[in-house]
């Protein structure tokens, strides 16, 4: 797996990598286990190696899946690094794998004893949400429409 598939860490050198490598720690995960639940305090960040996780959220106690993380590299549970510090989705194992995670408390050391890399990370992290809110536009549009169509039909 290598770090630097994951969008949040596009443009860091190797050292930067390797850095990031160093703080993180190898969990193993089992389907059907949960990671965390919306809302919960976001104190660690994860980074797949292999497996699946899926991302959700709940509606009136109905589960909606949002994605399922299957790219070995790919991270979630970013809230770690923007206040208020909450998970805005849960997570739960879909197939058994491995994790790489990183505490916030150490996340928040290394982007400040290197402010390039924090600058890095944040963009990074900018430009993937404005990318997911225009997708989310899309999608309402989409549906807008065909409400619209049904309503005039």
């Amino acid at each position: 797996m290598r770090l630097s598939s994951c969008y949040l860490f596009q443009g860091l050198s190797e050292s930067q990598l390797d850095q990031i490598r160093a703080i993180g720690s190898e969990t193993p995960i089992k389907g059907g286990q949960w990671l965390f639940h919306e809302g919960d305090s976001a104190e660690q960040m994860y980074v797949l190696k292999n497996g699946a996780v899926e991302l959700l959220t709940t509606v009136d106690e109905v589960e909606l899946p949002i994605t399922i993380v299957r790219k070995p590299g790919n991270c979630f549970g970013t809230s770690t690094l923007v206040p208020p510090h909450q998970y805005s989705l849960s997570a739960r194992c879909a197939e058994d794998g491995l994790l790489l995670s990183m505490q916030k408390t150490d996340l928040e050391q290394l982007i400040k004893s290197d402010l390039e890399m924090g600058h890095a990370l944040l963009v990074n992290l900018a430009k993937h949400f404005l990318d997911r809110l225009k997708e989310t536009r899309q999608e309402l549009k989409i549906h807008f429409k065909t409400i619209f169509k049904s309503m005039h039909h």
